[in-house]
């Protein structure tokens, strides 16, 4: 069953047929699930529905129940903390492949952040108790799981190191790394936007401008369209860390 906002959708035995065999395919590149063959990753997608969201809309609240595993389809969202000031601090904006709710996997405990829709997406969720089911069958996923967990912690390590050793040129040189595609020159595979780095960095819009313009008079990036190429990686990872 494929779910449009409150929605449901439903589709003959052939449709949903291959309507799974394409969640399946799409679940076979996420990292969570690589491992497994292809029976494995089949049985994950015939437990997972498909959810609809506008752009702005709220996907989860931070204290919401924990249950269950979200993996973003199509679209971006982002993950985010709100001060009582109304101020917004963003922890992370994931794209397609990239999943978020994984703690609640584990101890079911509420959300620690609120996760908003940045464009219309689809995501696909998969509900703690038939997660914990199926790993029982497919072993491999749980220590998936736990090197993304591993991965995420080391990436908040460097979250709060970059917050007290680097000077705001340098976290957002930090910031463009971290979104950057392979090789060089680089395009973001995010299009980020001034105002969603500051609200990532802890800084304002007009200090990150001045940061990404000083990039571009050095050769570091180019900047077309909203569109950010990283020209020089070695020099934008050299700003990257602390000066002594």
């Amino acid at each position: 069953m494929v779910t449009f906002g409150t929605t449901p959708l439903r589709f003959t035995p052939n449709t949903m047929s291959v309507s799974l065999e394409r969640i399946a395919d799409f679940l076979a590149t996420v990292p969570l699930f690589r491992e497994l063959d292809r029976a494995s990753v089949r049985g994950f997608a015939e437990l997972t529905r498909e959810q609809k969201f506008a752009k702005n809309s709220v996907i989860v609240s931070e204290g919401d129940p924990g249950d269950a595993l979200y993996v973003v389809r199509s679209g971006e969202v982002k993950v985010l903390l709100i001060a009582e000031d109304g101020r917004e601090v963003i922890l992370d904006v994931l794209g397609v492949g990239d999943h978020f709710g994984e703690l609640s996997l584990i101890d079911g405990r509420p959300r620690s952040a609120h996760v908003v829709a940045t464009q219309p997406s689809g995501l696909l969720v998969l509900r703690r108790a038939d997660f914990r089911r199926q790993v029982e069958q497919s072993p491999l996923v749980a220590w998936g799981l736990m090197v993304e967990l591993s991965r995420r912690l080391r990436q908040a390590d460097g979250t709060i190191g970059s917050l007290i050793l680097l000077d705001v040129p340098g976290r957002v040189a930090k910031v463009l790394l971290e979104h950057a595609g392979p090789g060089e020159p680089a395009v973001l595979v995010k299009q980020l936007t001034h105002q969603t780095i500051s609200q990532m960095i802890g800084a304002s819009r007009e200090t990150v401008s001045r940061a990404m313009a000083e990039f571009q008079e050095k050769g570091l990036i180019s900047v077309q369209r909203r569109l950010v190429t990283i020209i020089d990686r070695t020099a934008l990872q050299a700003r990257s860390r602390p000066r002594l």
